[in-house]
């Protein structure tokens, strides 16, 4: 049975028609997945008036480069709202880098009393879907703080996340304990250790929570829409939301805001795609 399973594979027709239908397979599933993207860039190019939904097509039929000046020219703010969002993120990029790092080294190399007790805290904290605990940052930040429309109020709630503090304590638990061990005994305290021996090693899980938290904190929308409610704290997401009326939608300027906001993403997928891929399994590190 299995000699005439082999055979089978190395007939030149049969391995030709399983190559044809793996490609169509990919291709087709590389068309349903692509097409969201195809059609966003796309419509950034299409004229700039209001349209109903019922006038939308696949792709535009005058293509011009109107939409792009009317995406700034639409809403004074338009700028100020790619400005927000960057600070936002380039914030809580430092934050988590500084924070997570020194937490997840804590919990890797330094014994406390009660470390494992806290760290399945912080693991259960992952667990909890993120929309339940909106409600209770909310009355926090927004009834109790009065941090409405600051950047505060963007910032606070992701400025450490319980993964990145996770991930950073699954890499450092991989960091042989004899170097700090050796440094000690030189005479080198804590934080020289960490800045001098274990931040050099650890360029790899760094960059992979810099992009990681710079990528989820561009692309929110719910939270920041929460806790703005004036147009010049809005971030590019929540921007774009001004562009839908009650009768139609100025499609193309949207969609051309839209182009604009995720281009910060496609620069860093294609720069940086090693550390992508090195972060589907840097966190799966034997602790």
């Amino acid at each position: 049975m299995n000699g005439l399973y082999s055979l089978h594979l190395h007939n030149p027709r049969i391995r030709l028609l399983r190559n044809t239908l793996i490609a169509v397979f990919l291709i087709t599933l590389a068309s349903v997945v692509l097409f969201p993207l195809v059609y966003m860039v796309a419509w950034s190019f299409g004229p700039n008036r209001e349209m109903a939904s019922s006038s939308y097509s696949i792709f535009p039929r005058v293509w011009t480069l109107d939409s792009y000046k009317a995406f700034f020219a639409f809403n004074e703010n338009s700028t100020r709202w790619l400005y927000n969002s960057f600070v936002v993120a380039a914030t809580t990029v430092i934050s988590n880098v500084v924070f997570a790092g020194l937490g997840g080294y804590a919990f890797a190399k330094i014994p406390f009393k009660g470390s494992k007790a806290l760290f399945y805290l912080i693991l259960l904290a992952m667990m909890v879907p993120y929309q339940v605990t909106q409600v209770p940052l909310y009355i926090l930040i927004v009834s109790k703080f009065k941090l409405s429309n600051t950047f505060l109020a963007l910032i606070l709630p992701g400025s450490v996340t319980a993964y990145n503090i996770f991930l950073a304590k699954q890499f450092f638990s991989g960091i042989p304990s004899a170097l700090i061990e050796s440094a000690r005994i030189d005479g080198a305290n804590q934080f020289r250790i960490f800045g001098g021996i274990i931040l050099p090693m650890s360029k790899t899980v760094l960059a992979v929570m810099a992009i990681n938290t710079f990528m989820s904190n561009w692309n929110t929308f719910f939270w920041p829409f929460l806790v703005t409610s004036k147009e010049f704290m809005y971030t590019i997401q929540v921007g774009l939301k001004t562009f839908r009326f009650s009768n139609g939608t100025l499609l193309s300027p949207m969609m051309a805001g839209a182009t604009i906001s995720a281009m910060p993403m496609f620069v860093l997928f294609f720069a940086l795609q090693k550390y992508f891929l090195e972060g589907v399994t840097i966190g799966a590190v034997k602790g």
